[in-house]
């Protein structure tokens, strides 16, 4: 099993945490891709690595038809009780193995989960689950660091090089709208037209135990041995509830990606 494999796997454990501690993605983000895709109420859209329903539910609160994949158990059964109510069907599955029908979406959608998909299978698999004229739309959640921005991650970063959690030389810390952008790969598959690109960001205050909570539903912290784990986390507590704010300001952005699958 290679780090992305052994990594995706890794979510289930947050099960009960991921809904309330990931950040909520802007309305304006559903609102586009509704629009630029031509999306309809009652129109079946195809959602890859659901999670609990983080953006399952804003699409099923705009009447769209969702197919929900997650192929963690625990994630999928909060997704069910999540969406109780809503026209949306969660299957315990990932994308590359799910035998659903072919050409019978309006949409494919995937938030912050395409990158956990085989690159070599990803665009196939999304064009033949697509109907002619059908959509692709994904985008993931990032840290960001605003000019402006909180200093508390860069002070932070000491504790993370003490546990060997430094980034490599050189690791980007993008500021607002400077995300790299995922046209030239999408295009570059054969099935997909990019139609739409745009940036979106956003900030979220955190106490110390919900952005302790928010670490606990990232991979590479759950992967983290459990003593450096303990010790980061016990220095986040301490330098979080010694500010005068009780708080830390962590920065978000996003690339919304739309393409059209080519005929």
């Amino acid at each position: 099993m290679d780090d992305r494999e052994r990594l995706r796997t890794t979510f289930d454990q947050a099960a009960d945490l991921y809904q309330d501690a990931r950040p909520d993605y802007p309305p304006r983000l559903f609102d586009r891709l509704v629009d630029v895709a031509g999306l309809h109420r009652g129109d079946p859209v195809l959602e890859v690595g659901a999670g609990p329903g983080k953006a399952t539910l804003p699409l099923a609160r705009r009447g769209l038809r969702i197919t929900a994949l997650e192929p963690g158990p625990a994630l999928a059964a909060q997704a069910r009780r999540n969406l109780t109510g809503y026209p949306v069907e969660v299957v315990e599955s990932r994308f590359e193995d799910w035998t659903g029908p072919p050409a019978a979406f309006a949409a494919v959608v995937a938030a912050t989960a395409w990158h956990w998909v085989d690159p070599d299978r990803r665009y196939q698999r999304a064009a033949d689950a697509l109907r002619p004229g059908g959509h692709l739309a994904v985008w993931a959640a990032q840290h960001v660091f605003p000019v402006d921005g909180d200093p508390f991650f860069a002070d932070l970063q000491e504790v993370y090089d003490g546990i060997g959690g430094a980034p490599p030389d050189g690791a980007p810390q993008p500021a607002p709208g400077e995300l790299e952008e995922q046209t030239a790969e999408i295009e570059e598959s054969g099935r997909f037209d990019v139609v739409a690109v745009e940036h979106l960001d956003w900030t979220v205050d955190y106490t110390a135990e919900a952005y302790l909570d928010l670490l606990r539903t990232f991979s590479g912290h759950l992967a983290m041995a459990p003593r450096d784990r303990e010790h980061l986390f016990s220095e986040i507590r301490r330098r979080v509830v010694g500010r005068p704010s009780g708080t830390v300001r962590r920065g978000w952005g996003t690339v919304l990606h739309i393409a059209r699958r080519r005929s």
